[in-house]
């Protein structure tokens, strides 16, 4: 299981540069609204788009997707991990916590 991130956690690191966060909704999703400097990565797309993307395999990592209820982030997590990423975290609770909590969101 992929370890979490709190909110507070996650504003922090974004504010500090010190995290590569992924979007794991994609598509219109992301266009319409993505944590700041967020990258989309869906599952499908983890194997051939994650060595480009992410090339440093050490690098902090947080996936996230619209709330709790929502797999994507999870999987997509587990596949990072499954191909060798040793610090891939979680934003369990997703962009609707962020939002709610009136944070800076950024759009495609």
């Amino acid at each position: 299981m992929t370890a979490l991130i709190t909110r507070d956690e996650l504003k922090t690191a974004i504010d500090a540069g010190t995290v590569t966060v992924l979007d794991t909704l994609g598509g219109e999703y992301y266009a319409k609204q993505h944590l700041p400097g967020a990258i989309e990565l869906v599952l499908a797309d983890v194997e051939a788009q994650a060595p480009a993307l992410l090339p440093d395999r050490n690098a902090t990592i947080v996936t996230y997707c619209s709330n709790p209820a929502c797999p994507n982030s999870g999987q997509v997590a587990d596949r990072l991990t499954a191909l060798g990423y040793t610090n891939v975290r979680k934003y369990r609770e997703g962009i609707q916590d962020w939002a709610e909590a009136d944070l800076p969101t950024e759009s495609a």
